[in-house]
């Protein structure tokens, strides 16, 4: 399915988003969410439509409820909120299950959606006219068997490396489309006395880039990897693609390219050290575009970003991360179900697009047919969505296989600090997951 980007923005054709007025909103607690016919239009069907209470997810949901809204007579939508976290998962998961969802929801795809037991708890999509007009990549992060599921919301992002272009520029540096190639650029950033790679293990999630961000190269190089995985039977430590960015990781801190203060900067560190031109590269994921705008606003248009480079350069190619989806539960039913197909259609409509593009900067493409980036999004969003123009892009591991284990942070701080070596860091990891699997009780661990 194509997409476009990168074009002017369009006139909104809803309203004008700028005038929008907040919806009433209070967080609500598990016993107080629930459907509701007062309040409304009269004669309209009213459905709640619950989110997470992170402040940039609720006032989009409010934006988007209040233009569909305001753009027929039949149908209001109420939005309601949900803690985020652990906390919001065991409510999701248990209003599945008692029949008590809101009418309709949004919340993660991918592996974290098929531990919702979709083709239990949701309603099936598959047929509905308003699916023609997602990306055939979304399909699969929704997907049980042949059943879709969700519609998207928001925009994808990509794991890789971020990199300040006036540096490259200054250097007379190339993007990398092979770790040879990468590793060579850090040589000679290093020799011009600016930091190589950027690492921020002040907050440990980021050590996590270097193997997370690599997996289109390892199923490029193993396409049943993640299959194998999930079976038991591919491991970390053994699969010579696989342990690749484990070694990666111990390659950057043993050869001196990372910065100094590694061990205890934080992301905002890191990115105004990225910003100010003191390091070149910093392993991340491309979402944090917001927080370039939020600490180095007037830096933003330096900052590019590519894809992680491995051994082959045919196949260099972006590690996705894809939007959450919207759901409808099996408890929505009759002009309810008929009012939440309805909000869906809206959903995957270019107007919807704009109205998120008008909440907060996208981080990539939208994977909505006709939905056209605004022109003077970020370089970062540009880079990510050129990827998926070309089709050179894959879904990261957690897309694929339910099985991430919580050490691996933890575990792979030890290896790019030297402490622990990769052969072993990705043993450890092995360990660590194989706790997952049991839990999860998978065959073949």
């Amino acid at each position: 399915m194509a997409h476009r980007t990168g074009r002017s923005p369009r006139t909104l054709r809803v309203l004008a988003a700028l005038s929008l007025t907040p919806l009433v909103l209070t967080a609500c607690s598990a016993g107080s969410l629930g459907s509701s016919d007062e309040g409304g239009d009269s004669g309209a069907t009213t459905i709640t439509f619950l989110v997470d209470n992170a402040p940039q997810t609720v006032s989009t949901a409010e934006a988007l409820a209040e233009a569909f809204n305001g753009s027929q007579p039949d149908v209001r939508v109420e939005v309601e909120t949900r803690p985020q976290g652990g906390e919001g998962d065991n409510l999701v998961k248990t209003r599945l299950q008692t029949g008590s969802m809101d009418d309709v929801f949004a919340y993660n795809s991918g592996s974290l959606f098929q531990q919702l037991a979709p083709a239990t708890t949701l309603t099936p999509l598959t047929g509905e006219s308003f699916l023609d007009a997602v990306d055939d990549s979304f399909d699969p992060q929704v997907s049980v068997g042949d059943d879709v599921y969700g519609v998207p919301m928001g925009t994808a992002f990509g794991g890789g490396v971020l990199y300040n272009r006036a540096v490259y520029q200054q250097l007379g540096l190339q993007v990398p489309k092979t770790w040879a190639e990468f590793i060579a650029n850090n040589e000679k950033i290093k020799a011009a006395g600016i930091a190589p790679v950027i690492q921020t293990y002040g907050e440990t999630w980021t050590s996590q880039l270097l193997v997370l961000g690599d997996f289109h190269n390892v199923a490029a190089a193993n396409p049943s990897f993640a299959e194998d995985y999930t079976a038991g039977k591919a491991k970390y430590a053994t699969d010579p693609a696989a342990i690749k960015g484990f070694l990666h990781t111990q390659e950057i801190h043993d050869k001196g390219l990372t910065n100094a203060d590694f061990a205890s900067a934080k992301v905002e560190d890191g990115i105004r050290t990225l910003a100010a031109g003191e390091g070149a590269h910093y392993p991340l994921l491309s979402a944090n575009v917001a927080t370039i705008l939020s600490v180095a606003p007037e830096k933003i248009g330096d900052i590019g970003f590519f894809a992680l480079p491995g051994d082959d350069a045919a196949t260099n190619g972006l590690t996705a991360w894809f939007p959450g989806g919207v759901y409808v539960p099996k408890s929505t039913t009759g002009d309810k179900l008929d009012a939440a197909k309805q909000f869906l259609t809206y959903l995957t409509t270019a107007d919807a697009c704009d109205i998120q593009s008008e909440q907060s900067v996208p981080t990539g493409p939208y994977l909505v047919d006709g939905c056209e980036l605004p022109g003077d999004v970020p370089q970062v969003t540009k880079d990510v969505s050129a990827y998926f123009d070309s089709g050179a892009q894959s879904p990261a591991l957690e897309y694929v296989s339910p099985i991430k284990g919580p050490a691996l942070e933890q575990i792979l701080v030890e290896v790019g600090s030297g402490i622990r070596s990769a052969q072993d860091g990705a043993a450890l990891y092995d360990q660590d997951v194989q706790k997952q699997a049991q839990q999860l009780g998978l065959e073949g661990w």
